[in-house]
């Protein structure tokens, strides 16, 4: 079983570190991710293929190397966690399976194995537009189409779940604290960009926030807006995803 029934987003200040799972720990997304959660006082467990390379910063975290589709493997890296981030996706590549194999099938995978174990706490990173037919990402083996089968999977699986929607994602880290994000409930945004690093502050914070969970969130940045907190934007924001 996880670690705990109830996910408490208060343990990471009241001495109690949280160990958060963050697969695709080592993608441009994930390393962040798991940056974020040692600056807020919480312990990443990083989830890696055999042949992920790590940043330095993040070489002293516990690390689980395995195959997704290894269901042992898959519960023996979970085992413990109070939370898991999934911060998998397939890359572009001549292989138009994978976003089927990654984004949906990989995706439920990780589900199940939180509904075996008892972690109840999951954040998926998906994209904008995900479940769209007609878009020019989909000549990639329809990506934003299985982008939806996961977030499907992961809505109807009776956890404790949030699905994060990035735009256009960048590299860019310079005047980030300055940079507002606009949030929206699902299929609102169509476009603009969103640094990765302010991603990643998303899904800490969503961690943290009780009032995102059952929600899709779309997130896109702008150095026009004003910075405001995840749980204060939600306060306007519909209910149901």
């Amino acid at each position: 079983m996880g670690r705990s029934d109830t996910f408490c987003p208060l343990q990471a200040i009241s001495g109690m570190p949280r160990t958060i799972a963050i697969s695709g720990a080592s993608g441009k997304t994930g390393y962040r991710i798991a940056e974020e959660l040692l600056r807020s006082g919480d312990q990443p467990r990083l989830l890696l293929q055999p042949s992920s390379v790590l940043p330095e910063s993040l070489e002293h975290c516990d690390q689980r190397r395995l195959r997704l589709e290894d269901r042992e493997a898959l519960d023996a890296a979970l085992s413990g966690s109070d939370a898991l981030v999934i911060a998998t996706g397939a890359r572009p590549s001549v292989d138009l399976t994978g976003p089927m194999r990654v984004d949906a099938w990989g995706v439920q995978r990780q589900v199940e194995s939180c509904q075996r174990l008892g972690i109840r706490r999951v954040v998926l990173v998906s994209s904008l537009c995900a479940g769209r037919w007609q878009h020019p990402l989909n000549l990639f083996g329809l990506i934003l189409v299985w982008k939806r089968v996961g977030e499907r999977a992961l809505e109807a699986s009776g956890l404790d779940w949030t699905v994060i929607r990035p735009g256009g994602l960048s590299e860019r880290e310079d005047n980030l604290d300055q940079e507002g994000i606009r949030y929206s409930q699902a299929d609102q945004q169509e476009s603009d960009a969103i640094p990765r690093r302010l991603v990643a502050r998303c899904c800490v914070e969503a961690l943290n926030t009780p009032s995102s969970i059952g929600r899709i969130i779309e997130v896109t940045s702008s150095a026009e807006l004003q910075p405001i907190a995840m749980a204060t934007a939600l306060e306007s924001m519909p209910t149901v995803a």
